[in-house]
């Protein structure tokens, strides 16, 4: 199947599972460009949009909007097939936030004039989004965000500062969590507002990286004005609408994908230092692929509800705690094995199958993004364990 053979959405309904997962596979093998798979650090939007623009052409960029809106319509089971056969592939991340948290939560609480004018610009990749949730001395929990929006005349001014923004270099718009009620309770007096970039009063700095990448940025408004009309849903509601589209998402995040590659690599440089004759490394390096194998196994319970089309419960936050703890480990032992050549900056002898200090560092933040690990402890302590 080629790009240009856009299949009707109906024949795919008529597939077996298993016939749409070979034709997902398909048609990434046969048009994904060979260059971006398995990148090693998050591509920006100029390195990456060619595959945005496949998927956009295909129909296929968002799987789980309805068809109404442009969507593939797919129930939350195929859309784990398509994220599976994607990550099997190794495709590159795209700039989603578009796609997968504005798209979802503008059909769920947006006006009508508001999903007519920008989910058909999401899907066209006119509109490139970033998320304005975290802030400096708020961390985790986003309850505690300061970033204030003050309602004037047909505007809201909006003035705070945002962090960890990604990808924001890239963006034109960007989704914002504001306080509007500063005398409620904290989960309470947040909205959610939708800004233009371009709009004066706001600057972007990008953060450099460990690796010197430059995937986040801190963003700082200064009086910016945004139209009133674009505030989502109901005022002092956003707290609510925000966590609304956490469920599906936490189940890509504890995916093993990051841990299955990393030990392949692992295994690659273990074979390149000789350290697979080496008993103690074969004993490590036997432990960690049966922590990953128990792993699956837990992903497999969780992707089994999805599949049943059964609610994903607070204790989808394991699969977090698990997969990003045990992707650590695998990168902790790639340094142990490199040994001095784990100091150096790069591949090596250029194999980029060989990178331990780049696979280290970007395991680092695996356990903070998306909700620290301590915050999903606390989440799992109150609400699977009841616990005080």
């Amino acid at each position: 199947m080629s790009a240009a053979l856009k299949p009707n959405p109906a024949d795919l309904d008529k597939l077996s599972d298993h016939d749409f997962r070979m034709t997902v596979r398909a048609w990434i093998e046969a048009n994904y460009p060979p260059g971006l798979r398995n990148p090693p650090k998050r591509l920006h939007f100029s390195e990456s949009k060619v595959w945005y623009f496949l998927l956009s052409a295909q129909g296929w960029l968002a799987p789980g909007w309805p068809r109404q809106y442009g969507g593939m319509g797919l129930p939350a089971a195929r859309q784990l097939i398509m994220m599976e056969e994607f990550q099997r592939h190794g495709c590159a991340r795209n700039n989603d936030m578009g796609v997968s948290m504005l798209g979802p939560l503008l059909i769920r609480y947006g006006t009508e004039e508001q999903k007519a004018h920008f989910l058909p610009e999401i899907l066209a990749g006119r509109h490139i989004w970033c998320q304005g949730y975290s802030e400096p001395g708020a961390g985790s929990d986003l309850a505690d965000l300061r970033t204030e929006a003050v309602l004037d005349g047909d505007h809201w001014v909006v003035n705070g500062q945002k962090i960890w923004t990604s990808l924001a270099m890239d963006a034109n718009w960007i989704f914002l969590l504001v306080r509007t009620n500063k005398t409620a309770k904290k989960q309470e007096g947040i909205s959610f507002l939708l800004v233009e970039m371009d709009s004066p009063g706001i600057t972007v700095r990008p953060i450099r990286n460990l690796d010197m990448g430059d995937e986040f940025c801190e963003t700082f408004f200064d009086n910016v004005r945004v139209p009133r009309h674009n505030l989502v849903g109901n005022i002092d509601q956003g707290w609510t609408m925000a966590k609304t589209l956490l469920g599906f998402e936490r189940i890509g995040i504890g995916s093993p994908r990051q841990s299955s590659y990393a030990l392949k690599r692992l295994k690659i440089l273990a074979e390149h230092a000789g350290a697979m004759e080496d008993p103690m490394f074969a004993e490590r390096y036997t432990r960690l692929r049966m922590d990953l194998a128990d792993h699956n196994t837990l992903y497999q319970v969780f992707a089994d509800r999805v599949r049943r089309g059964e609610p994903l419960g607070q204790d989808v936050s394991m699969l977090k705690i698990n997969q990003t703890e045990l992707y650590q480990r695998i990168t902790e032992a790639m340094l142990d094995v490199a040994g001095e050549e784990s100091a150096l900056f790069g591949t090596i002898g250029g194999n980029r199958d060989l990178n331990p200090a780049g696979q280290f560092i970007q395991s680092r933040p695996a356990s903070i993004y998306g909700g620290s690990n301590e915050i999903q402890r606390n989440v799992i302590a109150k609400n699977v364990l009841e616990l005080p």
